[in-house]
């Protein structure tokens, strides 16, 4: 798609709000950093690793994207990938973004969690002087594993709190419920850290309704299956929960056949505060303007819905309200 409305959702400001950083790995930088750490992998080049990622649901992703991280060892490894996003970021316009993180994928294999965080967090500090990028770190909590893993990882952060505004739950979302993780969740609440969570991605829209009612999240990342209850549209709807879609992770992950089959259109038809992120970058085919390119080539979006995708991605943003409203005053001065 070359078109000007291509041109104008490249260049419009934008906030970011489902980014794993783990899954910004490009295959070239998993080679540079296996060679930098001695770290042998299952590939035996680039070409051979992208031929790998062809999946064909949320598990075939998740065993390529563990051992993608397994070359991620150095404080300076963490820089650079988040680094690596970031340069990404700006080129595609992201004025804000908030960014998910995976300790425990990191501490299982013996990576201190204050080396994965301090690298991060010097990249996003870098980026707020040098990018004029703002930025939130979200900590996940990987649902494959307990509660008390979960719980073990939260007592690792807390000398961090100052590094992390929220916390998230991801990895694998069948057979693994969000009231799996209820107690866990009460804790960061009255710690103040903000709430998200996967969910009604592959799992039921059962699981949305139960994020929010035992979980009490703030926001739910992805969410594509809400439609399939009236109700919980209403109740999204109405209480103006967002929706972190990611519309080529949608498609290579199964979750809709192709992109012309995407419900993005029935969730802004239906007034909810969908938003469009990348999800895992490297992996799925795509940044953030690769995704709204590739949604507004297939689906019957128009300027109007560019404008307000660009403002729900603010809205939706864990930003204060003046900050919020600057962003807001720009993407409405872009749109004049």
């Amino acid at each position: 798609m070359s078109s000007p409305l291509s041109t104008l959702l490249r260049q419009m400001p934008k906030a970011e709000l489902h980014i794993h950083i783990e899954g910004s790995l490009e295959p070239e930088l998993i080679f540079a950093l296996a060679t930098r750490n001695q770290v042998h992998l299952a590939y035996d080049s680039v070409d051979s690793l992208r031929r790998a990622y062809a999946f064909t649901d949320l598990q075939s992703f998740l065993d390529i994207y563990y051992a993608g991280a397994s070359v991620l060892l150095t404080e300076q490894d963490f820089f650079d990938m988040t680094w690596a996003y970031l340069l990404r970021a700006k080129e595609d316009q992201v004025r804000h973004t908030e960014i998910f993180f995976d300790p425990q994928t990191h501490t299982a294999r013996g990576v201190a969690f204050a080396t994965a965080i301090n690298g991060i967090d010097r990249a996003l500090q870098q980026a707020r002087t040098e990018l004029d990028i703002s930025s939130s770190l979200i900590m996940c909590f990987l649902r494959h594993l307990s509660e008390a893993d979960a719980l073990a990882t939260l007592e690792q952060a807390l000398p961090h709190r100052s590094q992390i505004i929220g916390v998230g739950l991801d990895s694998s979302e069948l057979g693994h419920p969000p009231e799996k993780f209820e107690r866990v969740f009460a804790r960061c609440r009255a710690l103040g850290l903000r709430l998200v969570a996967h969910a009604g991605e592959e799992g039921p829209p059962e699981y949305i309704t139960t994020a929010l009612d035992r979980l009490q999240v703030e926001r739910i990342d992805h969410g594509v299956r809400c439609l399939e209850d009236a109700a919980l549209v209403q109740r999204l709807a109405s209480a103006r929960i967002p929706l972190t879609v990611c519309p080529l992770s949608n498609i290579k992950l199964r979750v809709f056949e192709s992109m012309a089959g995407h419900n993005l259109v029935g969730l802004l038809d239906a007034g909810l505060l969908a938003t469009v992120n990348s999800d895992d970058p490297a992996y799925f085919g795509g940044y953030l303007n690769d995704n709204l390119v590739a949604v507004f080539d297939a689906l019957p979006l128009d300027r109007t819905h560019a404008q307000q995708l660009a403002r729900n991605s603010f809205e939706a943003a864990f930003l204060d309200a003046g900050a919020k409203q600057r962003y807001l005053d720009e993407v409405d001065l872009f749109f004049q």
